[in-house]
């Protein structure tokens, strides 16, 4: 899979495509119809993917941004997977936000990408304060010559699949209902940090790694954790902002049951099981390790049958 950062209308290497427009975080059932339908276009276009960083609405709300789902890398390593020939990842600013939707259309999806066939969402707005809407991008479809496809929603429990829902849900920690929704288990990946090793120092040892800032669920889980090696080695993780020690930064932290191995610089997966507890601030460090005694026990009881 190619993926593509910035937009060369002039490039006589780009072959004419087949591509679905939108946030894609999570990569989740609605997506995924997206991408199929993208993807069906035929031999004589390649199939791609077009999405915006940061997202649009964290771009005009910064001091609210989005909870992310996924991190840049797994969203691309998501896509790659499903198939797709290339991937636009476009920066999103105040120059690309102040384009008509026509001159997205124009620029953007017909010169820019080389697009022949645009699948898109039932409820997809776009342009100027998403001016345009599917009854204007059919019209725009007609004018620029090309093939548009309307995807309906996706609907699971008689409610429509889609990135906010499954927010909530890892919010509530119901990760069992964001596993249907998304169509496989929640994880997050990333490169292991060298953090200050308090946790070696309580008998906790971790493994840090960066989550998608800012992310969609933080407390304390059950998880199994898989790269350099490991194949659902099972552990338990807090993700949150480590009030007790005076933390600032969004954090993951990992404790692998039964290792003592070196993994820092490593690429790991963290897949969330079960929800044990939301993160919260104790009265000093040694009232913080009793607990994590407890959160290890409770981890090691959601991941037993598994384990048997």
């Amino acid at each position: 899979m190619r993926l593509i950062r910035y937009l060369n209308p002039e490039s006589d290497d780009q072959p004419e495509c087949s591509v679905a427009v939108g946030n894609f975080d999570g990569l989740h059932r609605g997506h995924q119809a997206l991408l199929d339908a993208a993807c069906a276009g035929g031999r004589r276009l390649a199939s791609a993917v077009m999405c915006f960083e940061p997202l649009p609405a964290t771009f005009f709300r910064p001091q609210d941004p989005v909870q992310r789902l996924l991190n840049r890398r797994d969203r691309i390593d998501l896509v790659r997977y499903y198939g797709v020939d290339r991937m636009f990842m476009l920066r999103f600013d105040e120059h690309f936000a102040r384009q008509s939707p026509e001159r997205f259309v124009r620029d953007v999806l017909v010169r820019g990408a080389r697009a022949k066939r645009v699948v898109v969402g039932h409820d997809f707005r776009f342009g100027s304060r998403a001016a345009g809407d599917v009854t204007m991008l059919k019209k725009l479809a007609r004018r620029y010559d090309f093939e548009l496809v309307c995807v309906d929603a996706v609907v699971e429990d008689g409610e429509r699949i889609s990135s906010s829902r499954i927010r909530t849900a890892l919010a509530e920690g119901d990760l069992d209902t964001v596993s249907r929704l998304m169509g496989r288990p929640y994880g997050v990946s990333g490169r292991v940090l060298r953090g200050n090793e308090l946790g070696r120092q309580l008998g906790f040892a971790t493994v840090n790694l960066r989550p998608p800032v800012p992310p969609a669920l933080h407390g304390v889980f059950a998880v199994w954790v898989s790269g350099a090696g490991l194949e659902r080695h099972p552990g338990v993780a807090s993700i949150g902002l480590r009030p007790t020690v005076g933390g600032r930064d969004w954090l993951l932290e990992v404790h692998l049951f039964d290792y003592d191995g070196d993994l820092y610089g490593r690429h790991l997966t963290v897949e969330f099981v079960r929800f044990i507890r939301a993160e919260r601030k104790f009265d000093d460090v040694d009232a913080m390790k009793r607990q994590m005694i407890k959160d290890a026990e409770k981890a090691r009881e959601a991941l037993e049958p598994a384990l048997s």
